[in-house]
């Protein structure tokens, strides 16, 4: 894998560049003026874009995959849960898409849900990883939000249980 850094506007961006030709920003610090407290997150599905609040008119932006126009939600939600590896247990419109699919995928690098998952109140969307990262930033998903492994793995550190989750 090759980095690069590029200079953008005022802050410092790597990207890696992977041997299939695909390529991954990582966050970079945005002036963002928002109302959200800083901890929350803000995801703007139109953008493909999460925004987690620093405050003081700045946060991460993160580019992410969303739901397609007919699995897309918006809401607020608190995280609820945070889960390492989660195994992965396709509802049955999914199976009855893919009926090969098997009832759990256990937690791995071939779990669709990534190497992390954030749960979104007692809904059955997530923020989450993804072992598909040709798929970021476009609307593919069945609702869930779908993130860079590195990038989801990296907001899991920082996101309290509770944080606030505005889905716009």
């Amino acid at each position: 894998m090759k980095k690069i850094w590029l200079f953008s506007l005022y802050f410092l961006v790597q990207i890696d560049l992977f041997a299939n030709g695909t390529y991954q920003q990582e966050r970079e610090i945005i002036y963002f003026e928002s109302y959200k407290e800083p901890g929350s997150i803000l995801i703007k599905t139109d953008e493909r874009a999460l925004y987690y609040i620093l405050g003081a008119d700045l946060a991460y932006r993160y580019p992410i995959a969303v739901g397609k126009n007919h699995h897309q939600f918006f809401g607020t939600y608190p995280i609820s849960r945070k889960v390492k590896w989660p195994a992965w247990r396709p509802t049955r419109n999914i199976r009855r898409e893919n009926p090969s699919l098997p009832a759990v995928v256990r937690g791995g690098a071939r779990n669709p849900l990534g190497a992390r998952a954030l749960y979104l109140g007692n809904s059955p969307f997530r923020i989450h990883g993804t072992n598909n990262p040709n798929s970021i930033g476009k609307a593919v998903s069945h609702g869930c939000i779908r993130m860079y492994n590195t990038d989801v793995k990296e907001l899991y550190k920082m996101v309290d249980y509770g944080a606030m989750v505005y889905v716009e």
